[in-house]
């Protein structure tokens, strides 16, 4: 007689996983996202990654040329984004929306000639410029206490989390 099994990362989680892959998603095992997120619980951005997405997707066009964003503004930029404060459910969505829909401007100095340039954390002309991570067991410490929570898989865009699924049986 054939025992069903009840362990939910054999019936759902591991299917899961693989489908993800299977539709382009890197797959980063639960160690390899705790260091590309500096070994803090704390912190949800995969911020090795982002910052890496920030430099490919963002370019500065001035008088014919192309130049890079500087380190300081797209440390900037990941700090923007890394440090919303918490202002209600609603008005912290709509503030983090428009920061992934419409970026952010940046003082940058090209030249002698002070623009402010903006800066995307998402390309959403050219998708495939973005990258796509899946991670499991992805453990998060909540910010007023030490207490934890571990979803059983999310989805990256560019080190920046969209999705958390957990699985059932």
């Amino acid at each position: 007689m054939h025992i069903p099994s009840f362990q939910e990362d054999h019936d759902s989680q591991i299917p899961a996983l693989q489908l993800f892959q299977n539709l382009g998603y890197t797959y980063l095992s639960p160690e390899e996202a705790f260091q590309a997120r500096g070994q803090k619980l704390t912190n949800v951005l995969l911020e090795t990654i982002l910052e890496k997405q920030i430099k490919k997707i963002n370019k500065i066009t001035f008088k014919g040329y192309e130049r890079s964003f500087s380190d300081s503004s797209i440390r900037n930029a990941i700090r923007l984004l890394k440090d919303i404060h918490l202002e209600g459910l609603i008005h912290t969505n709509e503030k983090i929306f428009d920061l992934l829909s419409l970026g952010e401007s940046f003082k940058e100095d090209i030249d002698g000639d002070v623009k402010s340039p903006q800066l995307r954390y998402i390309d959403w002309e050219t998708p495939s410029n973005n990258t796509f991570h899946v991670t499991e067991e992805f453990e998060v410490e909540k910010s007023s206490s030490h207490e934890t929570r571990r979803p059983d898989i999310v989805l990256f865009v560019n080190g920046i989390p969209f999705a958390v699924i957990e699985c059932k049986r």
